[in-house]
């Protein structure tokens, strides 16, 4: 079973991504390189965490016209990274020229997933704000998802209660990442749709991506492996339905 937990790096620099990563000595969990760190520092973090055996998941969610999306998608695919996204809401033209990206930089192995609503994203943002009106979260994810798998991307970002809807849809393959994973107990901060890592599991989520939780945990080693066994534990311990 392949690890499911990705370490969201949300710090403001390198230094303070490799203090906390010096931690896990030993170790080379997935960690998610986003906006913040990737501007600041740019390609030579991701390469430093390549020679140090990382495997890293570039959230950067690219939202575009087609061309742009191939171009930028192409110089991404170039720096080995394991896993990379753009916006479901593109379309299928552009999320299948950001697949066509990545294969002309000769990233096979790179994959490549669509976020298909924010887990800051409420049902009444979705209705009022986006104009999105009656069709609530679940199916309008769902719809996205299918969308993606469409376009030949190879999962979605979502939160935990969409995921098992989409594996129904999708198939079992089909990979579903889901940020808003919280200990039970701690801070849900901004995310307005989260889970614990045993909803993760029981639910069908393939990666869970956590920040907080760990990175400022006083013993994030700790956290990290709890974190883990909860999910293992209840992935194991349980009968999960079968998908297409």
């Amino acid at each position: 079973m392949e690890n499911p937990v990705i370490i969201a790096l949300d710090f403001k620099n390198a230094d303070q991504a490799k203090s906390f990563l010096s931690s896990f000595e030993g170790q080379s969990p997935y960690v998610k390189v986003g906006m913040e760190l990737f501007y600041a520092e740019g390609p030579s973090f991701i390469k430093w965490l390549k020679e140090k055996n990382f495997r890293i998941f570039l959230d950067l969610k690219l939202h575009d016209i087609p061309t742009t999306v191939h171009k930028a998608m192409k110089v991404l695919g170039g720096l080995n990274i394991d896993m990379v996204n753009v916006h479901a809401a593109g379309g299928i033209q552009m999320m299948r020229a950001a697949k066509e990206g990545l294969l002309a930089a000769g990233a096979n192995h790179t994959k490549l997933i669509a976020v298909t609503q924010l887990t800051s994203t409420t049902e009444k943002v979705l209705n009022e704000e986006l104009l999105i009106k009656n069709v609530d979260m679940k199916d309008c994810v769902t719809h996205y998802s299918d969308l993606a798998k469409k376009a030949g991307l190879d999962g979605v970002v979502c939160s935990v209660q969409e995921a098992m809807k989409i594996k129904e849809v999708c198939g079992k393959a089909f990979l579903t990442v889901t940020p808003g994973i919280r200990p039970s107990g701690a801070d849900t901060h901004d995310q307005a749709r989260v889970a614990t890592p045993k909803e993760a599991a029981l639910k069908g989520s393939d990666y869970m991506v956590i920040g907080r939780s760990i990175t400022q945990s006083e013993t994030p080693v700790t956290t990290y492996s709890e974190i883990l066994n909860e999910w293992r534990d209840s992935h194991e311990n349980n009968n999960f339905p079968t998908f297409a």
